[in-house]
Parts: C-alpha cells; structure tokens; sequence
C-alpha cells in the first residue's frame, strides 16, 4: 500500500481501507481549504491502484470497509471507477461498504443510471462538502458549486439510492456574514435532507487565500462562543427535517454532540446552551482542536 503526501478521511472512516485512485482535489481553489496545496491533482495509474488493492487483500483480508482518496474520487468517470469498485469487492468477501468524497459536479455531471451503477458496485455513501447555504459565502471562498447544485447533487445521490453525508463549516462568513451563514446552511440541509449531516468548525491555515485575508483585515473569524452560537443557529432552524443524522464529532469542534435531528433536536439545542451559559472553560482546549 502507497500513499502519496497527506491522507483525510472522515471520522466515520477511520475503520476503512483508504485506497488513493486520485491525487489531491480536482478544484483544489476554495480559499479555506489548505488541504492538498501541495500535491498537484492527478488521476492515479490504474495499474498501482490495482496493485494497491492486491496487496492490502493480502495483508487486511477482513476488512469490511473502504474509502476511496484523495479529495473527489467521483471525478473519474464509470469506465475507470466500476473496475476499482470491482477489484475490491472481489479482494475482500466481507466489503458491504465503500464511500468517497465528491463535488457537485461530479454528481450532476452523471445521469441517474450511472449514479445507480455505482452504488450497485458498492459505492453506498458519499460525502459531501457544503459548507455554506449562503452563495455570498460560497462565491467569496471560491467553493465551484451554488447551493442550489449541492442541494440537487445530493438529490440525486440519494435517489440513485446512496447514503450521503453532508458538511457544514462554521464561522465561514465570518463576523460579517455570520447570521446570513447560519441561517442558510440550515435551510440548505433542510432542503437535502440528507442522511447524515456533520458541523466542523473552520480553522484558519498559514498558506491558504483566507489565511492572508485575515492578515489583511478583510476576513475575521467568530469568537469560540460565538461559533458556538452559529452552529446553535443551524440545530434551531432544523425543525422539519427526518431521521438526518446530526454529529458534531470533528477534532476542530468546540463541542461535540450527536444525535437524530427530528427526535433530540431539543436535547441538542440544550447541551449548545448550557456550554453558552459557562462560557470558555466549556469548550474544548484550543491544543485538543489540533488536526
């Protein structure tokens, strides 16, 4: 198994085989993002990926999961994804599950008949970054997607019968635009609905666009209580949604919760305001936030 330069993962995948059949993100311009700036994108030789598979069946035979890297796997198109997707259901008997990350456009850039080959390979969960509901916010961060195309990728997904798994960044609008943010990322997941939805809290990185507006004065981040704030803003404005599984497990959080939007929203919103209510020594250590 070789992996090239720095590999995510979500938390939820933290107990799968993660196979790089990309390098780095496709788009790889959103001003937060610090995540692959120094690896160039490219699709990955089939051959290494094929011999990656080889070698991980015989050393890990009884894994039950897997993640297909780097940053939007979806990229490549059926005709070079379904033989990956069948290499590892033919490597490890035990797999039921595979996910990857995508952007918009490599959903809305298939018809629903491949989108359901997929997941007929085992492709039965994806992740998604929304970030904001606001297209101010996303316009500004340079994410390549509207809101209205996330909310129909994620539409689509899920009729071709994937799980998906959506992100929210708080304290992207910054101070400015905080409330706007909020709000709309809110009523963009209401809009989605999708299975699970997670909150991570942006962190600033040395060498990203955002980095330097915030040296500039352009950009300021909210206050730790007042992030805390926003994401009790978007579980308040969820009043409609199913069983969408809510989590807040990030590293970067300053609270972690979980639970299922339509039975515990108020359990959620009141552990958000009992933290409000103690203020700092409440949160999480700023060294325990460290990705």
């Amino acid at each position: 198994m070789r992996y090239k330069g720095m590999v995510i993962r979500p938390p939820s995948e933290a107990e799968s085989y993660i196979l790089q059949v990309t390098y780095g993100c496709s788009h790889n311009r959103c001003t937060f993002c610090p995540t692959y700036l120094d690896k160039p994108f490219m699709m990955r030789p089939a051959a290494e990926v094929f011999e990656d598979i080889e070698l991980a069946g015989r050393t890990l035979p009884t894994v039950r999961r897997a993640f297909l890297a780097d940053g939007n796997a979806l990229v490549l198109s059926n005709r070079r994804l379904l033989p990956v997707l069948t290499a590892l259901r033919q490597r490890f008997p035990r797999l039921n599950r595979i996910g990857s990350y995508a952007n918009a456009p490599d959903i809305l850039g298939r018809s629903h008949e491949e989108l359901v080959q997929l997941r007929k390979a085992l492709l039965s969960i994806i992740y998604i970054g929304l970030e904001s509901g606001d297209n101010v916010v996303l316009e500004r961060v340079n994410k390549g997607a509207t809101v209205e195309e996330m909310v129909e990728a994620v539409r689509r997904a899920q009729d071709a019968g994937m799980k998906v798994s959506v992100i929210g960044l708080l304290g992207l609008g910054g101070t400015e635009r905080s409330q706007e943010h909020a709000v709309a990322t809110a009523r963009a997941i209401a809009a989605m609905s999708p299975r699970y939805f997670s909150l991570l809290t942006l962190m600033v990185v040395p060498g990203t666009e955002l980095w330097e507006e915030e040296r500039r004065g352009d950009f300021a981040l909210p206050s730790p209580l007042d992030l805390l704030g926003e994401m009790r803003i978007v579980v308040d404005h969820l009043t409609d949604l199913g069983g969408t599984i809510f989590r807040t497990n990030h590293a970067s959080n300053y609270v972690a919760l979980a639970g299922i939007l339509s039975r515990d929203r108020e359990r959620l919103l009141s552990a958000i305001d009992d933290c409000l209510g103690k203020g700092p020594p409440a949160l999480r250590r700023e060294w325990m936030r460290g990705l």
